[in-house]
């Protein structure tokens, strides 16, 4: 199904109007996505300068403690899920996704205004642990709603292509904030850095943020989502409960999280952990260890339309066994490349983001189309959610404590191959939706 069967593109103004306004709506969508993920970048290469600035301890310590501390937020995103996703499909995608980005970016801009643990002791862990959980509880909303608004926006053909940007937007806020933090430590020196400097990065939220809120309020909302308003009579788009949910999708809630468990293990080690891994386990420099995976983030963001757009061709699932396949023969040997210096170091990571890419690229067009219209941002976001909270965000503590126990440096490999497998077992059962109408109250893809 095209542009023509949507009322957006029935207008006057015909098919120029259309894929301009598919474009913004692209352009909402990713932007609270790369302000999210701003906010994960500058804090996962700023996390030895944020350890020592607001933790007490040794270094050791104080890193596992920031460690804790990232992860605390995703065990508050499955509430955010609760909270915002059956309201997105009671009072449409816009006006929570409007919402969640402000609150997002809010916290985010405090967090560079928390005094040191020098200057206020355990209040500056306990606000950054307070800001930490309002980013959880409002990217609880901000994903799902994100993948939702955009995939309803997009044509059913093109659906992988356009969902790609999502995923850019991902990669190339996680840069940024990369970069900033980067950059900051080369100009500003280490001492500057662990006083004031690692501050700055986070104050670029609120612009973020504030032009993520004009793009969303000034679109219409979904397509879909409207035409479901208009035909329902007697029962609201959003007025199915928790535990309706459940009972009648229980199937792809599961499915979804298990997607989600060799998802997110997988973004979380290489994105979130490979700095502090390649710091401390791997002997590298600060600013090595920040530049080899913003380097290979970068090369990622190249193939990722490309990526998306394959998906299309030949189906969602062929490109996620390709990318599962893939990492999970690749994992150990290139950790094993990454120990032998600074080329393998970037060679290795390369080749797993490259492998990861497939998956990247296309989930913001395969996890939506598992539910149908009247329950896909609850249903997203929070099976996505729970899935993210236990296994995603808790990943670089996990990786952390196992390696300082066991000394072995193969420990992240071996938890990716294992999410790979959880990954491989759900995707055996999902069903194919490239291509499907995302519209009524029917599941994608199902006859």
């Amino acid at each position: 199904m095209g542009y023509a069967h949507s009322h957006t593109w029935d207008r006057a103004t015909g098919q120029r109007q259309s894929t301009s306004l598919l474009r913004r709506a692209i352009a909402a969508s990713a932007l609270g996505n790369a302000t999210e993920w701003f906010d994960y970048g500058i804090y996962a290469y700023g996390l030895s300068y944020i350890s020592a600035a607001l933790f007490p301890g040794s270094t050791a310590q104080a890193t596992l403690f920031a460690l804790a501390t990232f992860a605390i937020s995703f065990l508050i995103r499955p509430l955010g899920g609760l909270f915002w996703g059956p309201l997105g499909d009671r009072l449409g995608r816009k006006q929570v996704l409007a919402m969640t980005i402000i609150l997002m970016s809010l916290a985010t801009l405090l967090v560079g205004l928390v005094p040191t643990y020098a200057h206020i002791g355990w209040w500056a862990p306990t606000l950054l642990i307070v800001l930490r959980m309002i980013q959880g509880f409002s990217t609880g909303g901000e994903y799902g709603g994100a993948a939702t608004f955009m995939a309803e926006y997009a044509p059913d053909h093109k659906r992988g292509f356009c969902g790609s940007f999502l995923e850019f937007a991902t990669l190339a806020g996680f840069s940024l904030g990369a970069l900033l933090m980067l950059g900051c430590s080369v100009v500003l020196g280490n001492t500057a850095m662990h006083e004031w400097g690692w501050r700055l990065p986070f104050l670029i939220a609120a612009p973020l943020g504030l032009i993520g809120f004009y793009l969303r309020s000034k679109l219409e909302d979904t397509p879909v989502f409207v035409e479901l308003e208009r035909t329902s009579q007697n029962e609201k788009p959003g007025s199915v409960t928790l535990t309706a949910l459940i009972a009648g999708y229980w199937r792809p809630l599961v499915l979804l999280g298990g997607l989600v468990v060799a998802l997110n293990v997988v973004n979380y080690v290489l994105l979130a952990y490979m700095p502090t891994f390649m710091q401390k386990q791997l002997g590298m420099s600060d600013n090595m260890s920040l530049l080899v995976p913003l380097i290979g983030m970068l090369t990622m963001m190249v193939f990722l339309p490309f990526a998306g757009t394959f998906s299309d061709r030949v189906g969602r699932k062929s490109v996620w066994w390709f990318s599962l396949v893939g990492l999970f023969v690749a994992a150990i040997p290139m950790f094993l490349l990454m120990k032998q210096g600074l080329v393998g170091a970037l060679i290795g990571f390369s080749v797993l983001g490259l492998l990861y890419v497939p998956q990247l690229a296309s989930i913001s067009a395969m996890f939506p189309a598992m539910f149908p219209t009247h329950v896909r941002y609850a249903g997203m976001a929070i099976a996505y959610n729970v899935s993210t909270s236990i296994f995603g965000g808790t990943a670089p503590m996990i990786n952390e404590w196992f390696i300082a126990r066991t000394g072995n440096v193969l420990v992240p490999a071996y938890y990716m191959m294992g999410a790979c497998v959880i990954g491989a077992l759900a995707l055996i059962f999902v069903t194919e939706t490239s291509g499907c109408s995302l519209r009524g109250r029917g599941i994608p893809g199902k006859a």
